[in-house]
């Protein structure tokens, strides 16, 4: 019997029936829904209703380039692309999408809260890198890291999403 490298006994450990999250893909959807608030509240007065709408379809449009982008990566490498595969793919990239609904959430019911504007977008940005750092706090723990390698993997996605807060502190709102 051979035996088994040390890497690869990390392969085997987590080898596993795949999650239904995809958690890269919620940490890039949370830090992409970031980065539409911090932009389009930067800009000075913004619609409610647009900014839901943007982050909605931006999810949607990052969504659909990641599912090409991964689709022709495997074509160029000699797997098969039907619809089946197009499916799978689409649905592994979803969690892009469902990262925007939860900041998309936070500025539609804001007026509920009595949030200005101002406060709105502080107030989704502040829900965005929540979840963001929370995926990344999930994933790691869903990857078997332990409870020191997802403190930091969430400090990580913390620092990511600071930085976003940092541009829209420094350009004025």
């Amino acid at each position: 019997m051979t035996r088994l490298l040390p890497w690869r006994r990390r392969l085997d450990r987590v080898d596993r029936p795949p999650s239904r999250t995809d958690y890269a893909g919620a940490i890039y959807g949370s830090l992409l829904a970031a980065s539409v608030i911090a932009a389009t509240s930067a800009v000075g007065e913004f619609a409610r209703v647009e900014t839901v709408v943007l982050l909605l379809v931006t999810g949607l449009v990052f969504w659909a380039a990641h599912v090409y982008a991964r689709l022709v990566g495997e074509r160029s490498i000699g797997r098969p692309v039907d619809r089946a595969e197009v499916r799978r793919v689409g649905r592994s990239e979803w969690s892009i999408v469902e990262a925007a609904v939860l900041p998309a959430a936070a500025v539609a019911f804001s007026p509920l809260l009595g949030l200005g504007l101002t406060d709105t977008a502080w107030f989704a940005l502040a829900v965005a890198v929540a979840q963001q750092v929370t995926w990344a706090y999930l994933g790691a723990v869903h990857a078997s890291a332990s409870r020191r390698q997802a403190a930091v993997e969430s400090l990580v996605n913390l620092l990511f999403g600071l930085v976003i807060v940092a541009a829209k502190a420094g350009l004025g709102h």
